[in-house]
């Protein structure tokens, strides 16, 4: 196989990852499910759902501390499935700093 070849192959396969990165959603929630966010694999907010009972309550703290654990828990979600998605593609290559 000749390196043209072999980045072409590796064009591929950045092309369908950010393809994948595009389509992945992942939901994750904070306080027992009082707020969800749901992210895609760019780490983009799609939607924010949040408990009417924790927004008529004068803890506005509580609420942004939900908030921010619900999004970084999507994160790291994300980040979980993404690394799957990548070595699924790498068929098991072992890239350092890449892949696990």
């Amino acid at each position: 196989m000749d390196i043209q070849e072999m980045m072409k192959q590796a064009q591929q396969m950045q092309d369908r990852l950010q393809k994948r990165m595009v389509e992945t959603r992942v939901e994750a929630s904070a306080g027992g499910g009082m707020v969800t966010v749901v992210m895609n694999g760019s780490k983009q907010v799609i939607s924010i759902a949040i408990d009417p009972e924790v927004v008529s309550g004068d803890d506005v703290e509580m609420l942004q501390d939900l908030i921010v654990a619900a999004i970084n828990d999507a994160h790291r979600k994300v980040d979980e499935e993404l690394a799957g998605q990548m070595g699924g593609l790498m068929g098991g290559l072992k890239i350092p700093g890449l892949t696990g």
